[in-house]
């Protein structure tokens, strides 16, 4: 881009090779100055980078972000400089809260989904799970539904209670946002709040295929029982204040940082709202 700034304008160049203009010109101004000069200034980059997203990237997607912005340091080099900064991805705590009561009467939906987690397009497969987090001596539930195309969360509810309106609410938020579409398929686990008459009933009034994964199996729900280890792992959530601040948190953290910030390995490190509008465009 130096070489040709005088034969094409910043703009479009930046535009063509999708790297910030800021970048570029933060780029000219360290050019030249002498080695700890650059790596101070990287520094205060990377720690600006790792605020702005969570305090929660690590070396790849810190190194990820800082190409975004147009700077081309080796993996390296960024991972030295993160080094002197005392800065570090959180690491993944282990959280095995059951969530679901599979002793029950209701029929089982068959398993239509079948690990198969590579979505041909939007609104062709759901995927839903039930986590809880605690808020002092209280539990807070929370129900997602995650498009398997982008990975984007395009419902959720909360509530101090797993009773089919946890789900019902979450459902309702994903067909006012996406649509009803007739033959989508909704996978989940086979507990009793997604097996019930009412919560199938109304599957079957939007036209959608109920699936559900094998007794015991987590790994036929793995993307959105991931989406919940990466959430509590990002969010810290032993430690909500309240259930205020566990609502206001979990909200922030699905709708502006994980929807349309957070850069995910499947999607190419983009986020999900990115992925779509690339593609669904």
């Amino acid at each position: 881009m130096k070489m040709l700034k005088d034969t094409f304008s910043v703009v479009r160049m930046a535009r063509l090779l999708e790297v910030s203009r800021s970048g570029f010109y933060s780029h000219l101004k360290i050019e030249g100055k002498e080695p700890d000069a650059v790596e101070s200034w990287l520094i205060i980059e990377l720690r600006r980078l790792y605020d702005l997203h969570e305090r929660c990237y690590g070396l790849r997607r810190l190194w990820d972000a800082l190409k975004d912005e147009g700077y081309a340091y080796s993996r390296l080099t960024v991972a030295r400089a993160m080094k002197k900064a005392g800065i570090s991805g959180k690491k993944r705590k282990k959280f095995r809260l059951c969530t679901t009561d599979s002793n029950h009467s209701f029929p089982i939906s068959p398993n239509l989904l079948k690990r198969n987690f590579h979505a041909s397009g939007p609104n062709r497969v759901w995927v839903s799970d039930i986590t809880q987090v605690r808020v002092g001596s209280r539990w807070l539930y929370l129900c997602a539904i995650q498009d398997l195309y982008s990975r984007r969360i395009v419902g959720w509810s909360m509530k101090s209670h797993m009773e089919t309106s946890l789900l019902r609410d979450a459902l309702e938020m994903a067909t006012l946002q996406r649509g009803m579409h007739s033959g989508l398929i909704f996978h989940s686990d086979r507990g009793s709040q997604y097996a019930s008459h009412e919560f199938r009933q109304t599957l079957g009034r939007h036209g959608f295929l109920s699936s559900m994964s094998r007794k015991g199996d987590c790994w036929d729900n793995a993307c959105a029982e991931s989406f919940f280890a990466s959430m509590k792992k990002e969010l810290n959530c032993r430690s909500f204040e309240s259930i205020k601040d566990a609502r206001n948190r979990i909200f922030d953290y699905i709708e502006l940082f994980y929807n349309r910030r957070r850069k995910h390995s499947y999607l190419g490190n983009i986020s999900p709202e990115q992925f779509e509008m690339q593609r669904v465009a």
